[in-house]
């Protein structure tokens, strides 16, 4: 997609598992929201004929069947891959565009140190709505603290793997998001973080409005809560020793690590020390990428609080 005033061509990758019944309700508006983008469907070995109905429906949309399953970051990974785009916009299944959502958003990839724009979310769940899409973080006894941010500021702690825009050159640079953190969640995070930590700028920008009808999604129909919270707890602590180098905070997090099991332990929260050592396991994949990554970072970890 290309105008005069943003010469950029635009692809959005929308990772799928399971979940034509997600694009039956909303691709439709995403290709009207974008009709001169590439459209491409990453699908992530889905058992509910969701290829074969993209590619009868929508034969204009490039459809990734994975042939094995990938997880949320992999899939991600399988569509932007085949992508062509200078931007690349990632939209969840359960996501749709407001029409006029592309501008604001492509806008900002004139300056080329910006690597990610984040879009403002109205989620839809518990019966209301809440605006998401601006994040904050700050290190807090050793552990990397997220939060929603107010949706009023530009500044953002990281891009939803849901509902923004990357450059794909530089998602190049960083190698894509980290299938460690596969089956979902902190990948987007990482991703950011990883970029923010060399350099690269991530904006919020809240006039690019996307819905997110969050209780459609595969997650909830797919996993117990219970899951859901030990695999958050284990990609946390894969997180912070994948990317975690300042001195002082690594004591902090070695001091405050057993005070917070044993915390869990006499509150009876056995997810979290589940998800501790499940993350133990994977902590030599995590030290080894960390070592790879050193040589690029030029932010500290403290620089990076919002």
């Amino acid at each position: 997609m290309k105008n005069n005033n943003h010469p950029l061509s635009v692809s959005i990758v929308i990772p799928n598992w399971n979940g034509v019944y997600l694009m039956k309700k909303h691709l439709k508006n995403v290709i009207l929201a974008a009709p001169k983008a590439e459209i491409v469907v990453a699908d992530d070995m889905s058992s509910d004929g969701s290829v074969e109905y993209l590619r009868n429906s929508f034969p204009n949309v490039v459809v990734v069947a994975n042939t094995k399953r990938e997880g949320f970051a992999g899939n991600v990974n399988s569509g932007v891959l085949k992508a062509t785009g200078d931007i690349v916009i990632l939209l969840n299944t359960d996501v749709e565009p407001d029409k006029d959502f592309l501008p604001p958003l492509l806008q900002h990839f004139s300056d080329s140190r910006v690597f990610a724009v984040g879009c403002l979310e109205r989620s839809f769940e518990n019966g209301g709505v809440i605006l998401r899409g601006r994040g904050l973080a700050h290190w807090e006894k050793g552990y990397y603290i997220h939060s929603r941010g107010d949706v009023g500021g530009s500044d953002t702690a990281w891009a939803s793997g849901g509902s923004a825009a990357f450059r794909r050159s530089i998602w190049s640079e960083l190698d894509s998001m980290d299938k460690l953190f596969n089956p979902f969640y902190w990948e987007d995070i990482d991703l950011s973080y990883r970029a923010r930590k060399m350099g690269w700028d991530i904006i919020f920008e809240p006039k690019s409005i996307v819905n997110h009808y969050h209780e459609e999604g595969k997650i909830k129909s797919e996993f117990t809560p219970d899951d859901v919270k030990r695999i958050a707890y284990r990609n946390q602590f894969i997180f912070i020793w994948k990317n975690l180098t300042d001195l002082s905070i690594m004591i902090d997090h070695v001091f405050w690590t057993p005070v917070r099991l044993c915390q869990s332990l006499f509150r009876g929260d056995f997810i979290h020390i589940q998800g501790f050592f499940l993350a133990l396991g994977m902590l030599p994949s995590a030290l080894k990428k960390r070592q790879a990554l050193k040589a690029k970072w030029k932010r500290s970890d403290k620089d990076l609080a919002l």
